[in-house]
């Protein structure tokens, strides 16, 4: 194992096309690292980068002690996962296992304690002389990760690994993958644009957009304390609701002006909102911070928004529900699957105001956060 470092990285392609820019990260020993973004933001790049198949264009990029700017993916001590398995389909699984061993000229019995030992980890035993063709997608998935683990790497690298699983199979497999990184803690980078699989796995994760990383911190920082809109709006689903309004001082309190509404600001979290009174911001709250009913945390004063139920979108013990306003035509609220409303209905939406939070106009530098503990 060792910690794996990136200062300064940049990737420019033919063209001027730059993929990545002043890429800084240190990921830690045995640490399991995601790195998140839509697609095109750079993540694979960086991630292919470090594994040798892609040139930087400028930085440092260590394992350990070691500069490997110049090292060929083979004598990087790595081990990578791909989305499409890359199996040989004339080997048996054990084979597949095996090859890379081979390749390095290890003892057949060194050889077959290895495949035998990570095929225990991953349980896929029986599966040994079967061939790919004869695997399920979660088999073949074990099988690419068991290749992997043989070789008993510094590093592991998965590129989207279960995006070609069904629903059912990517959450069994994210939790294999947990347990696995739990019982070998060998450094790990993973890629995803799946931002929920980012947030369940992940030690920390990395959010990107257009190559550079915007916030890196464990998920839950990630969730509660974005530091630009961008990343407010990508990480949780359903995406936070943003809206556009004026903060106005009143009463001795300080108000978020929507036009068709007002929104008190807690007293003990608008202390350092004197200066922006007046001004143009951007409300954001979580579809999980709003409810129809004004008990525990969403009782207070100035905290309801009036609005008309469009769609209701049952999803079991909760429910989607998309509303509107005059001003704003689309308001996502996840609420208690029971409560009794319909299309077309009016009511109250009301906000946990510990929850909220603050955005300047740019969309990208949050100034002011509202957040509960």
């Amino acid at each position: 194992m060792a910690e794996v470092i990136l200062e300064k990285v940049d990737k420019i392609y033919p063209g001027g096309v730059q993929a990545v820019k002043d890429f800084n990260l240190d990921i830690r020993d045995g640490e399991f690292l995601v790195l998140v973004g839509p697609s095109g933001c750079g993540k694979s790049t960086t991630l292919r980068m470090v594994a040798g198949l892609e040139e930087i264009s400028g930085g440092t990029i260590r394992i350990g002690e070691r500069i490997i700017n110049d090292v060929p993916p083979k004598d990087r001590d790595i081990a990578m996962v791909f989305q499409n398995y890359a199996l040989y389909p004339h080997m048996t699984v054990y084979k597949n296992m095996a090859f890379a061993l081979k390749l390095r000229k290890y003892p057949k019995k060194e050889i077959d304690q290895r495949v035998r030992e990570a095929a225990g980890i991953l349980g896929i035993e029986e599966l040994l002389e079967r061939k790919p063709k004869a695997l399920s997608g979660g088999q073949r998935q074990r099988v690419a990760v068991g290749r992997a683990i043989v070789r008993h790497p510094k590093a592991f690298l998965f590129d989207e690994p279960l995006s070609n699983l069904d629903a059912k199979l990517r959450v069994e497999m994210r939790a294999e993958l947990k347990r696995l990184h739990h019982k070998l803690s060998t450094t790990t980078i993973y890629v995803t644009h799946d931002q929920e699989e980012a947030m369940t796995l992940g030690d920390r994760v990395v959010v990107m957009k257009d190559g550079i990383m915007q916030q890196v911190g464990a998920p839950l920082e990630v969730y509660n304390r974005p530091v630009n809109r961008f990343v407010a709006g990508f990480v949780g689903t359903p995406p936070m609701n943003f809206l556009e309004g004026t903060l106005v001082s009143r009463d001795g309190g300080i108000f978020f002006d929507g036009t068709d509404f007002r929104l008190r600001l807690p007293k003990e979290r608008s202390e350092n909102l004197g200066s922006h009174v007046g001004r143009t911001v951007i409300l954001g709250v979580r579809p999980q911070a709003m409810d129809t009913r004004p008990e525990g945390r969403f009782k207070g004063q100035d905290n309801s928004i009036p609005v008309t139920v469009r769609v209701i979108e049952p999803l079991g013990e909760k429910m989607d529900m998309f509303a509107d306003t005059p001003k704003f035509p689309h308001i996502v609220s996840r609420v208690d699957a029971r409560t009794d409303v319909e299309a077309d209905t009016k009511l109250n939406l009301y906000l946990d105001m510990n929850r909220v939070h603050i955005f300047d106009t740019d969309g990208e530098q949050v100034n002011l956060t509202l957040m509960s503990k």
